[in-house]
């Protein structure tokens, strides 16, 4: 078991992008829909150019969970996403197909770790960060590698976790609803006063997946941070995941 505390969070979706309106949503969750992409001012206007919708949220979120006080630069960072910018990967593709020559700029913006970069560049951090998949347990596997890093002695981690819609022709390998969403967690060692979260897992080959809901796992677990529930149950995979709280 692993517990850990969530001293601030943010996050960024189609019609949500102030913290009230997240609060309001966790009362009545929805699948996020729309067109609009956060402003992201934080980034410089030319570095903002090179990035598309998904990094947009992802960085979003990610400044926006920033202390303020200006020492994050050393804060180890861990990015998290079932897919990635998948679609930008299916263009390159595409072009493969058409026999036309590859954007060097838009295969380096294709790898999986390429947001967390483009973040770590624009705003000066220096600390380790690392992007990771692993299917319908990405968000559980994100949090043990912060885990890890606090053990490690890091006094704080932040987790990103962002997600898009599949492209089409991947449509029928679609497990769970896939709208636009992001969100970062700061997580600290048990602290006093703090929302505290314990994760637990144990094999389950037998048991049945958990059914798809009206959100993602990803997004429901914030739901769940956000909503007080004491309690959420994950089964992918053949693994079973609890979730509880205290504090």
């Amino acid at each position: 078991m692993i517990e850990f505390s969530i001293v601030d969070w943010a996050a960024w979706a189609p019609g949500l992008s102030e913290r009230s309106q997240w609060l309001g949503w966790a009362d009545a969750p929805y699948p996020p829909q729309g067109e609009d992409t956060p402003a992201l001012a934080e980034i410089p206007a030319m570095q903002r150019r090179r990035i598309e919708r998904l990094g947009r949220m992802a960085i979003q979120a990610a400044c926006w969970c920033e202390d303020g006080q200006g020492a994050d630069s050393q804060v180890p960072l861990v990015f998290a996403s079932r897919h990635g910018d998948v679609a930008r990967s299916m263009d390159l593709l595409g072009a493969l197909v058409g026999e036309q020559p590859l954007s060097p700029t838009g295969f380096g913006l294709s790898v999986h770790n390429a947001i967390a970069a483009l973040y770590s560049i624009a705003r000066g951090h220096r600390g380790n960060y690392l992007a990771l998949a692993a299917g319908q347990a990405t968000v559980e596997t994100a949090c043990l590698e912060a885990a890890g890093l606090l053990v490690d002695g890091a006094r704080e981690v932040r987790v990103v976790v962002y997600e898009s819609p599949l492209p089409e022709i991947y449509a029928t390998f679609a497990d769970e609803p896939d709208p636009f969403f992001a969100w970062c967690w700061r997580l600290t060692a048990p602290t006093p006063g703090r929302p505290t979260l314990s994760l637990q897992w144990e094999a389950a080959p037998h048991a049945a997946a958990t059914a798809p809901g009206t959100l993602p796992h990803a997004l429901d677990l914030h739901r769940f941070l956000l909503s007080g529930a004491p309690a959420l149950e994950h089964v992918a995979q053949g693994q079973r995941w609890r979730w509880g709280r205290r504090g």
